[in-house]
């Protein structure tokens, strides 16, 4: 596990969390967060898969606060907020025009991002739904940055030719408790035989609940036509600088 630096003395500000903390044991709603440094150039010029956690890890001056246990809403806020006051708030997007089928590019602004503030969880970070299929009431929550990196490691080195069972894997960390019980057995067994509808629903559900900011944006293709498109945050999302 990696926890957050305690290089207080280094610029850095605070960056209120979209979650208000509301997944942590110590209920953080806003963390100190470092400013980018020649330092961090090496680490953004060499890119590579660990490229933003290496960033994450030397960033967040938190001495009691994991990387690994954050959700992504608040991952994607830090992530903001560096490539914000390091390079700017626009940010270039290569997209399609739908009419015309070719590429362009369009430029979109990454300031004054506004809270969706979704619902509150549980005291354990949860969310009590029923679903709609199978009627059964599940406890559901967000899965952390650590986890999908582990997912995302899982899918990686799974057989090639073989389709890795990622909507399953996420399932299993995603429900802690089935119809008032949290035996991971039956848990398990349930996730197996989930009809699709019931698997869909958690998704949207928690896309739709969990606090984050609005990434969507909207963008005029040349053709005239407006697109809504959402911000990414793959290696591309710093890398264009270098």
């Amino acid at each position: 596990m990696h926890y957050g630096q305690q290089n207080f003395t280094l610029p850095h500000d605070v960056v209120p969390l979209p979650s208000k903390g509301i997944f942590y044991k110590n209920k953080k709603k806003s963390i100190k967060v470092g400013y980018l440094t020649a330092n961090d150039e090496n680490i953004l010029m060499g890119g590579g898969e660990d490229m933003i956690f290496n960033l994450l890890r030397n960033k967040i001056y938190e001495p009691d606060l994991k990387i690994e246990d954050m959700v992504d809403s608040d991952i994607e806020a830090i992530l903001i907020f560096l490539r914000n006051t390091s390079f700017g708030p626009e940010l270039t997007l290569n997209l399609t025009d739908p009419k015309t089928n070719k590429s362009f590019q369009a430029n979109v602004m990454l300031d004054s991002l506004p809270v969706i503030d979704g619902q509150i969880p549980d005291s354990e970070g949860s969310y009590t739904v029923i679903l709609p299929k199978t009627g059964s009431t599940v406890k559901i929550r967000p899965l952390t940055y650590g986890e999908i990196t582990e997912i995302n490691n899982y899918e990686k080195s799974y057989p090639v030719g073989r389709t890795a069972p990622k909507v399953t894997w996420r399932l299993n960390k995603q429900i802690t408790e089935l119809n008032g019980k949290n035996d991971r057995g039956e848990i398990s067994k349930f996730i197996e035989e989930l009809p699709i509808m019931d698997s869909k629903y958690i998704r949207k559900f928690l896309e739709e609940n969990v606090p984050r900011l609005d990434l969507t944006r909207t963008v005029t293709a040349p053709s005239g036509e407006k697109l809504i498109v959402n911000v990414g945050f793959g290696v591309d999302f710093f890398r264009p600088f270098f």
